[in-house]
Order: C-alpha cells, then sequence, then structure tokens
C-alpha cells in the first residue's frame, strides 16, 4: 500500500492555519504593551497561513481517508511544522542569537517542555512572552486533537491520527465517534483553562500574568511571564497553580467522568490511586527532610515540598525553589522524578504512571511465577486482564526509553557538558520536565549548551513528547515497506 501524500498535505494545512491564526491573536498585546513586536507576529503569521494554504490546498479532495502509516506521518510532520515555523517569531522578533536558539525555544513550547534559553524573561516583548505560553498550550492537549475534531467537515478520517497523538499507552475515548471524544477533550481542557484564568485574575495577577499562567499551567508547561518563576507570586496562587498542575497530570477521561459526577469511575482507577499516593507520600518525605536539612516554618516547607513534587511529578517544571540547594538526597529523589510523569490520557510528558504501574505488577508477580511455574498467573488493571502484546510495549518501551536517556547522556558529554548536568538535561528534556540539576536545574537555563546539544535536546523532547514510537517508527524499514 503505497501512501497517499494528499490528506497529508491538507490536514498540515489545517494545523498551519490554526497556528497562524493563533500567533495574529498575539498582536492585540503587542500593539497594547507597545513592545514592538507586532510587525514579527505579523509576519510570522502571514508566513504561516500561506505555508499552511497552500498545503492544505494541494490536490484537496473532501473524502481523504487517512490510514495508520499517514496518521504517524501527519503527527510527525505536522508537528515538524509547527516547530519550525513557531520559531518564527523568536527569530524575526530579534530575541534569540541564532536559528538554533529560536528552534530550541519553539520546541520546548510545544512539547511543553519549558526548558528556555533566555536568560531574563522579563526583558521579552509581551508578544513573544504571550506566544511562547501559547505554543505550550497548543502542545498541552496537542493542536492534532482538536483537528480530529474538525476532520468531519474535511471528509478525513481521524481515529488513526488520535490514536497517534494522544499520549499514553491508552487513549480511551469518550464517545463512540472520535471526533466527539476529541471535542469533549479540548471542552474540558479550554473550560479548565478559563476557570484557571478567572482565578488567578481574582487573586491579584494582572490580566497578562493571569492569561499567560492559566496556559502553561493547564499543559504542564512550566514557561512563566516572570524570571523568578512562580516564586514571584503570593502563597494562594502557589497553591491554586498546584492543584491545576495536579488535575491537569490526571487522565482526562477521568476528569470528564468527575464532572459528571461519576466519582465512583474516578476511584476505581489504580493508576489515579498510584498517582494520589505518590503525591501525598513523597510530599510528606520531603517535607520531613525540608524540616531537617533547611530553616523555613512548617507551613512553608509543606508548600514548597507540595509545589515542587507535583511540579516535577507533572512534568510542569514550574519552581519556588532551588531544590538542587537542599541535599544531595532530595536532588536525587527529584531526578527519580523526571522519569515518572502524570497519567495516560493526561497533558504531561515522562515515562507515564500506568508503565511504571503494569511494570511493577509484572514484576512483583514473577515472583509468583517462579514458585508456580505453570500456573497461568496474568496481570490485571481496573479489573480488567492487561494483554500480553501491552505488556510487551510497556517493557519495549521502558527500555528505548532508557536507551535514549543513556544515549542523550553520552551525547552531551561528548559536546562538552559536565556529567551531572548532562545525565540531568537528558533525562528532563527526553521527560519533558524543563528544569534539570548541574549547571541547567531550576534556577538556570540553556543558554550556555553548546549548539549542537541543543539540538540533540530539541530531538530528545519531540521523541520524549510522542511517546518515542510515532517517531522512531518512521526510521525503520517496515514503515516504508510497499505490500
Amino acid at each position: 500500500m503505497t501512501i497517499n501524500l494528499q490528506p497529508i498535505s491538507n490536514v498540515i494545512g489545517v494545523l498551519m492555519i490554526l497556528v497562524g491564526l493563533l500567533m495574529f491573536s498575539c498582536i492585540p498585546f503587542s500593539l497594547y504593551f507597545n513592545s514592538g513586536d507586532a510587525g514579527a507576529m505579523f509576519t510570522s503569521g502571514c508566513a504561516t497561513m500561506v505555508f499552511g494554504i497552500v498545503s492544505w490546498m494541494y490536490k484537496f479532495k473532501s473524502n481523504a481517508q487517512v490510514n495508520k502509516r499517514e496518521g504517524y506521518l501527519i503527527v510527525a510532520l505536522g508537528w515538524l511544522a509547527m516547530i519550525i515555523f513557531g520559531a518564527l517569531p523568536y527569530q524575526f522578533s530579534g530575541v534569540t542569537y541564532s536559528f538554533t536558539d529560536s528552534v530550541f525555544e519553539s520546541v520546548s513550547g510545544l512539547t511543553t517542555t519549558g526548558a528556555t534559553i533566555f536568560v531574563d524573561i522579563e526583558s521579552l516583548p509581551e508578544g513573544v512572552l504571550l506566544w511562547r505560553s501559547l505554543s505550550q498550550w497548543i502542545g498541552g492537549m496537542g493542536i492534532i486533537v482538536l483537528t480530529v475534531a474538525i476532520f468531519p467537515l474535511l471528509g478525513i478520517g481521524g481515529i488513526e491520527l488520535f490514536a497517534a497523538e494522544v499520549p499514553g499507552p491508552t487513549s480511551d475515548k469518550l464517545h463512540p465517534r472520535i471526533k466527539e471524544t476529541a471535542k469533549r477533550l479540548w471542552l474540558i481542557y479550554v473550560g479548565l483553562t478559563a476557570v484557571l484564568f478567572t482565578l488567578l485574575l481574582l487573586e491579584g495577577l494582572s490580566l497578562f500574568d493571569s492569561i499567560n499562567h492559566a496556559f502553561t499551567v493547564m499543559a504542564t508547561g512550566g514557561f512563566s511571564t516572570k524570571n523568578e518563576s512562580i516564586a514571584a507570586f503570593a502563597n494562594p496562587v502557589q497553591y491554586t497553580m498546584v492543584f491545576f498542575m495536579f488535575l491537569s497530570g490526571m487522565n482526562y477521561t477521568l476528569i470528564y467522568f468527575g464532572l459528571q459526577g461519576r466519582l465512583k469511575k474516578v476511584f476505581q482507577s489504580q493508576e489515579f490511586i498510584f498517582y494520589v499516593i505518590l503525591v501525598v507520600g513523597l510530599t510528606i518525605i520531603l517535607t520531613v527532610q525540608l524540616l531537617y536539612h533547611a530553616e523555613y516554618s512548617l507551613s512553608d516547607t509543606f508548600r514548597l515540598a507540595l509545589f515542587q513534587i507535583v511540579s516535577i511529578m507533572t512534568t510542569s517544571g514550574f519552581v519556588t525553589a532551588d531544590y538542587t540547594a537542599w541535599s544531595n538526597g532530595i536532588t536525587f529523589l527529584f531526578f527519580i522524578l523526571f522519569f515518572t510523569g502524570g497519567c495516560a490520557g493526561s497533558t504531561t510528558g515522562g515515562i507515564k504512571l500506568i508503565r511504571h504501574l503494569i511494570f511493577l505488577k509484572n514484576t512483583l508477580l514473577e515472583f509468583k511465577r517462579i514458585l508456580h511455574p505453570r500456573a497461568v498467573i496474568r496481570i490485571k488493571l481496573n479489573g480488567s486482564i492487561v494483554a500480553p502484546r501491552i505488556l510487551t510495549h510497556i517493557l519495549v518501551f521502558l527500555l528505548v526509553y532508557l536507551f535514549f536517556f543513556i544515549a542523550g547522556s553520552i551525547a552531551l558529554t561528548t559536546m562538552g557538558m559536565d556529567f551531572v548536568s548532562a545525565v540531568g538535561a537528558s533525562a528532563s528534556t527526553l521527560g519533558n520536565v524543563g528544569p534539570a540539576i548541574g549547571s541547567v536545574g531550576p534556577m538556570e537555563n540553556y543558554f550556555h549548551i553548546p549548539e549542537l546539544a541543543k539540538w540533540v535536546l530539541s530531538f530528545l523532547m519531540l521523541i520524549g513528547r510522542l511517546e518515542l514510537f510515532t517517531i522512531l517508527v518512521l526510521f525503520t524499514p517496515y514503515f516504508w515497506r510497499i505490500n
């Protein structure tokens, strides 16, 4: 079966038209603040729109179907196009020193990683600041999921695209029709963003800061308008952000059930229970550690512990303190958290808790199999048997994830980074966390990283956001083989 380029071009065209329109939405803020970047945003939006329109019109058909291989190509090429054109506002406004830096910031934004090359964020023009935040909001739920909702207008099937885009080993549908699932996911996402924006506004943040942080918190992205990140805001604001970061780390299917009042289905999820136990347990452990190592009041200690645990675990990457300055043990704890992630079907990065949970269950059952070699012992999750194919997929995913973490660390050390910084940056970018350890810790940035290393980190951010296989499958001979 040959690959049909027509629907690929059409869908990417729609994506880029939407991205161009979102770039235009930043212009009123540029004009209001007289920040001098309105021209750059307009030029970037026009270039993106023109590319999108040309791509959309290429052999346009209203009855095109997307198969599995075309779905993966759309996701990969769509993200590549968004990254390249998403770098234009940085490049045209002159806030970056090189195209590499522009691409790095664009990748970091769209993949919701939050690693930045900007030393003084508060000096950036408002239009660019809003685009940074908006790019994370776009990538949070995945703009491709949004286009699935409008595919019926184009006559294009979206099931394969949805399966390739939705993060995590499961992509539970809320509705038999895939476009209805995508619509409901985005309605929840938009609705929660609006609620958070309103709360931040009521808590004293400016209109501009409220918009930006509502975008990046719901996307578990980590970009802020302040050099001090969330530490620049009062305590009540931090607790509000913790709550919404925690929500964003949940499977959006469970949020949907919760909004419907079907709480029993929420608390029947073993992954969600695992998520709650980890957050509560690790917060208690860190609070006790901080009471021993640092001089904070009990209330401040609990707030700092809770914020940092939720932020890093959900791969949001916001910080209110330098966790690497507390103790070596605490630094190592946060390094381990780079590999966790939130629930499957959330906006978080990382490995995802469902994979850890199934791997843990299988490990424990292996001891039972040793004692009872003839017994048929199956893994169950939420009362259902986990298919052997899914278990194999998870084990392979973990091995591939470990391989790219090690390979990325080795590559970064050969490019001049010290061992601690290289290992931290590799784990953090692959997990879409943002802040790391060493010279790229929570109080630092990625500006000083060698240029070639920034391309390596950009690649790690992309494959991490798209769950490895979505990108790596394109490099296999099986993908291109014509049956």
